[in-house]
C-alpha cells in the first residue's frame, strides 16, 4: 500500500491536462510567435491558458499573466524585475519565513549594496503588520511576503499587509504558490501588485507557472530576447506545459469550494489522530492555515538517529511519502531556518516534519498513515517512550 502525503512538494499531473498536453504536442506543436496558421494554432492554446489562469486569481486582464517556467521564476521576476528599475540602491522588506526563491535574490541584491530588511515571525510563523509599518522607509521599493508558508502551512495577513504597502506607496509581492487552488484568491479585492503561482502545485505539469503584474506596474525582465509574454518573459513559449496549466487552473477553480472543507476535514482527522504522541509538537497557525497541510516538530531529535529526515526515510519504507523541513549539506543535517525564526531551539528546529494531503487522500489513507507514523516513531525512539500505549 503506498500513499502520497507530500502534495505540497508536487502533485500528480492530472488527466486532463496530461490530454491537453499531448493534443498541443500531436496538433498544436508551432511557434505563438509566428504569424502563419501553424503559430497561430499554438498562439491561441497560450492566450486560452492566460485566460485560464486569470480565472483562477479572478484577474480582470488576462494579459495581466506572465508566464514563467516556475514559481521561482516568478518570484526572481517581482523582486529583481522592481529592483532593475534603479540605478541606485533602495530598501526592500521581505519575512523571515520566505522561500528560498526570495531569500536568495534578496542577498544577492543586498551584495549590490540593497538594503533587506526582514521582519520577525511570532512562534506561530506570522508576521505582525505593525512591524511592517515601523520597517518602512522612504526609499522602501517593494515588500515580499509569502502569503501560505509551505513548510508550517501558516497563512500571513496579506490583505492587512497589502492594505500597508499601498497606503505608503509601495510595491507589494506575494508567493501564493501554496495557496492557489486551495484557497479563493481575488487579485481585484487583495491588494497586492505581484503574485507568483505554480503550475505543478496545482496538478498541472513543472516546468510552468505565471506571475501577476497588476496593469500599470512596470518591470524590468530578466531576460532580453524576442519579447514574448508583453515583453518581460523573452523565449517561445513551453505550450505544452502553459496549455496542461491552464486547464488545471480551470479545473481548480471549479472545484475549490468542494475540495477546500473536504481537505480541510481530512487535515483536522489526521491532527486528531497525532495528538496523542508525547514529543510531537505541532507547528505553525492551526486557525490561519493551509487546508491541506500539517507540520509538526520531534522535541527530541537530535540530528542523528531521530530527526525528520530520518523519520521521512522511515515512513517511506513503510510506502508513505511525506517531507521534513531540515536542510542537508555534506552529510550534515542543518537545522530548519523557518523553525528557528519562530523561535524553536536548534535541536527541535532539525525535526520537523510535513504532511500535505491532496486530490487523492481518502480517510483511510489518513487512518492508516496515523498508524504507521506512530509506529515507526515508536521504532525510532524505542527509549524515549514517545508514544502512549
Amino acid at each position: 500500500m503506498q500513499i502520497y502525503l507530500d502534495y505540497s512538494a508536487t502533485t500528480p499531473t492530472r488527466p486532463e491536462a496530461i490530454a491537453a498536453m499531448q493534443a498541443v504536442l500531436n496538433l498544436q506543436w508551432g511557434n505563438p510567435s509566428s504569424l502563419h496558421e501553424w503559430g497561430q494554432r499554438a498562439a491561441t492554446i497560450v492566450e486560452q491558458a492566460r485566460m485560464q489562469v486569470a480565472g483562477l486569481i479572478n484577474a480582470a486582464d488576462p494579459e495581466s499573466i506572465i508566464f514563467t517556467a516556475g514559481g521561482t521564476e516568478a518570484d526572481n521576476l517581482a523582486i529583481m524585475g522592481v529592483a532593475r528599475l534603479y540605478t541606485a540602491p533602495q530598501h526592500i522588506i521581505i519575512s523571515r519565513v520566505e522561500h528560498s526563491a526570495i531569500t536568495e535574490p534578496a542577498r544577492l541584491l543586498e551584495r549590490w549594496g540593497w538594503e533587506v530588511t526582514r521582519l520577525e515571525v511570532d512562534s506561530k510563523g506570522r508576521v505582525n503588520p505593525l512591524d511592517l509599518k515601523t520597517a518602512l522607509q522612504d526609499n522602501t521599493v517593494l515588500v515580499s511576503v509569502i502569503y501560505g508558508q509551505s513548510e508550517i502551512g501558516t497563512v500571513q495577513p496579506i490583505t492587512e499587509l497589502g492594505n500597508i504597502a499601498r497606503l505608503h506607496g509601495v510595491l507589494f509581492h506575494t508567493d501564493a504558490v501554496q495557496v492557489s487552488g486551495r484557497l479563493p484568491i481575488d487579485v481585484q479585492k487583495l491588494p497586492v501588485d505581484l503574485l507568483s503561482l505554480s503550475s505543478h502545485k496545482i496538478y498541472g505539469p513543472q516546468g510552468a507557472g505565471a506571475l501577476y503584474v497588476r496593469p500599470g506596474v512596470d518591470l524590468v525582465p530578466l531576460l532580453a530576447g524576442g519579447g514574448q509574454e508583453m515583453g518581460l518573459r523573452s523565449g517561445t513559449q513551453a505550450v505544452p506545459a502553459i496549455a496542461g496549466f491552464g486547464v488545471a487552473a480551470e479545473l481548480a477553480t471549479q472545484e475549490l469550494p468542494q475540495e477546500t472543507p473536504r481537505l480541510i476535514n481530512l487535515r483536522d482527522r489526521l491532527f486528531a489522530q497525532l495528538t496523542d504522541i508525547p514529543g510531537l509538537i505541532p507547528t505553525g497557525d492551526f486557525q490561519h492555515r493551509l487546508p491541506h497541510h500539517l507540520s509538526f516538530s520531534l522535541e527530541h531529535a537530535d540530528g542523528k538517529k531521530l530527526s525528520g529526515k530520518a523519520l521521512v526515510r522511515q515512513m517511506n519504507l513503510a510506502g508513505i511519502g511525506i517531507s521534513a523541513g531540515s536542510a542537508c549539506h555534506s552529510g550534515k543535517l542543518s537545522p530548519s531556518p523557518i523553525l528557528l525564526a519562530m523561535g524553536y531551539s536548534p535541536q527541535a528546529a532539525l525535526g520537523g516534519v510535513r504532511i500535505t494531503l491532496g486530490r487523492d487522500t481518502t480517510a483511510a489513507d489518513i487512518d492508516w498513515t496515523a498508524m504507521v507514523f506512530k509506529q515507526v516513531l515508536q521504532r525510532l525512539t524505542p527509549d524515549l517512550s514517545l508514544v502512549k500505549s
